[in-house]
């Protein structure tokens, strides 16, 4: 696409050519997309909270020994299988998962956003940066 009919208003656009993403654009859809995922996030660990102590808020607590999560909440396949048996600390972990991957959405939805700007330089830089959270998560090279 030449760069006369990018700029060129929807009506005087020829025909096949498509148009760009506006920064404005970009910068509602990304916001958007944090927002919801906050919200979704916010909700489903307060759903899992609340059938946690529904199930559990009489038992007497006991800190005196530190338990981590169980090795199936360690994964996200455990995880889900575990929401999908109804456990509700699952659900909560979920809702932690969910609100992690927030903010990685957001880069990789940047990512994409600049491959259709077709701005190189953030190109490269959001790679890195979704290449380095990705590996940050997945506990790097397994070995």
């Amino acid at each position: 696409m030449d760069p006369a009919s990018a700029r060129a208003p929807e009506g005087r656009r020829p025909p096949g050519a498509r148009a760009r993403w506006t920064d404005e654009q970009v910068d509602q859809l990304l916001g958007n997309l944090l927002r919801i995922g906050v919200i979704v996030a916010t909700i489903v660990a307060v759903i899992g909270g609340v059938l946690l102590l529904a199930q559990r808020g009489l038992a007497p607590a006991s800190g005196h020994v530190f338990t981590g999560e169980p090795p199936e909440l360690r994964s996200v396949g455990g995880i889900l299988r575990a929401v999908a048996a109804g456990h509700p600390d699952a659900i909560v972990q979920l809702g932690l998962v969910l609100l992690i991957a927030t903010p990685v959405a957001r880069v990789a939805m940047s990512l994409v956003a600049f491959i259709l700007q077709r701005d190189r330089i953030y190109i490269v830089v959001t790679t890195i940066v979704l290449a380095l959270l990705i590996f940050s998560l997945t506990g790097g090279i397994p070995g």
